[in-house]
């Protein structure tokens, strides 16, 4: 009589956060990697790199769509900044949105006032409601010269943060204060001082990935990203 094999659980291997995206993307690690670092995170070390990446997945954003991009601090590290489009795929996506409005307040000079945003959820009986004023957001940015859409956009966002509890993301006027910020304790790296562009003409060499990034990905063994 043949002795009985024991049965050894099957352990499903753990994917990493590149292999998370390059999925969800429909593409080949290295080569999503290779592309992240030639173009919309150009400049972010392999550390900031994961960070954006996590980040991504979290609110499942897509970098190659403009979605989401770094943006570098003064003191260093980098701030992972969501453009307008990517806040609305967030608000969209979320299985409790059921609507949204916007109302804008207008002075006699024509310029909004302050812009009211109402999100209504599915399981709340009393809609979130943000308003933000011009006199507070303004920016002397190109952006702002078109005032009420800008206006418009800090309202949806900030009433967002409000209805969903998003966290950990910020648009780019935020990203731009926070990188006027040195850290506490840590020398100011000029060498970056605006943000990154993030379709620039890629550099001629990109940063050398570390080798949990680089690992050829198998079934058995992955980074553990």
């Amino acid at each position: 009589m043949s002795e009985e094999q024991p049965i050894i659980p099957h352990r499903e291997a753990k994917s990493s956060a590149l292999r998370v995206m390059a999925d969800r993307m429909n593409v080949e690690p290295d080569k999503l990697l290779a592309t992240l670092k030639a173009t919309v995170f150009k400049g972010a070390s392999n550390e900031e790199l994961l960070t954006l990446v996590v980040v991504a997945n979290t609110y499942g954003l897509s970098p190659l769509l403009k979605e989401l991009y770094a943006f570098p601090a003064k003191g260093g590290g980098i701030v992972p900044i969501v453009s307008i489009d990517g806040w609305l795929r967030i608000i969209n996506d979320h299985p409790q949105m059921d609507g949204i409005r916007t109302t804008v307040e207008d002075g006699p000079d024509g310029l909004p006032i302050s812009c009211t945003c109402e999100i209504y959820r599915k399981d709340r009986s009393y809609p979130t409601i943000a308003t933000e004023y011009y006199s507070e957001c303004k920016r002397n940015t190109e952006p702002w010269k078109m005032a009420h859409r800008m206006l418009r956009h800090k309202a949806i966002i900030q009433c967002a943060r409000i209805a969903f509890g998003f966290s950990g993301i910020h648009d780019e006027d935020e990203g731009a204060v926070i990188g006027e910020r040195p850290a506490k304790g840590r020398e100011i790296n000029t060498a970056r001082t605006v943000p990154l562009d993030p379709f620039a003409a890629a550099p001629v060499t990109i940063l050398q990935a570390t080798e949990s990034w680089d690992t050829e990905y198998t079934e058995e063994e992955e980074p553990n990203a």
